[in-house]
């Protein structure tokens, strides 16, 4: 008996991700690199459509679970990645990489697409720049239509201005000079219902951009 679909705690907050799903169905992608993988809301949904799947991520209550503060007066609990892939048997689906993208502890193999979903707008990757970001998910690519997937958060608040990891409407295009832009996206603000990390309802603004590299011409003899 096939197992019941386990959810992420993320799992009812705005995303542009189906749109990123059905460019993988047209260019015919087999592995998805996730950058940012949390606790798998994205990731089982790749993994159950039998892709392989590398997972990203670093932070031990992502990938193993443990008690979370969520809105509400109920104490909350995260599954973790390990056990959601487990719950359902995706185990074999999936390579977990404890790594951080911008200084890599292990080597990540190149893939046919990669998927990030408003991870470099944390604090914690504010060390580096938004290019060094943008460039260390690129990589991850294939150099012959390799897809790239970012949801990101834009400014609604004054610090946001100032960051560039806040980007406004078309100030990634610098970034994709040389690819094919398939996706670019801006929601208007909106008001986010509460969740982890926000216990709040509060504004959001998203951005989505979605490109691929260039068919490589054979060379003529």
């Amino acid at each position: 008996m096939a197992a019941s679909p386990t959810e992420s705690v993320w799992q009812a907050t705005k995303t542009f991700f189906p749109l990123f799903l059905d460019q993988i169905e047209m260019c015919r992608a087999k592995t998805v690199c996730v950058v940012g993988a949390s606790d798998g809301k994205y990731v089982l949904p790749l993994a159950r459509r039998g892709l392989r799947v590398i997972a990203i991520e670093r932070d031990a209550l992502a990938l193993d679970g443990g008690p979370i503060t969520l809105p509400g007066p109920i104490p909350g609990t995260m599954a973790g990645l390990r056990r959601r892939l487990a719950a359902e048997d995706l185990n074999h689906q999936v390579t977990i990489v404890e790594t951080d993208i911008l200084e890599p502890s292990e080597t990540v193999e190149t893939v046919d697409a990669v998927w990030t979903s408003c991870s470099w707008h944390y604090s914690v990757n504010h060390r580096r720049s938004l290019a060094d970001f943008v460039a260390a998910m690129q990589n991850l690519t294939r150099a012959d239509e390799g897809l790239f997937g970012a949801e990101y958060m834009m400014p609604v608040e004054p610090r946001h201005f100032a960051c560039e990891h806040y980007p406004e409407a078309g100030e990634l295009r610098r970034y994709f000079t040389d690819w094919d832009i398939a996706w670019e996206a801006y929601t208007p603000a909106f008001v986010e219902d509460p969740h982890v990390e926000q216990l709040h309802p509060h504004v959001h603004r998203m951005g989505l951009l979605i490109a691929s590299r260039p068919t490589k011409e054979p060379i003529s003899t």
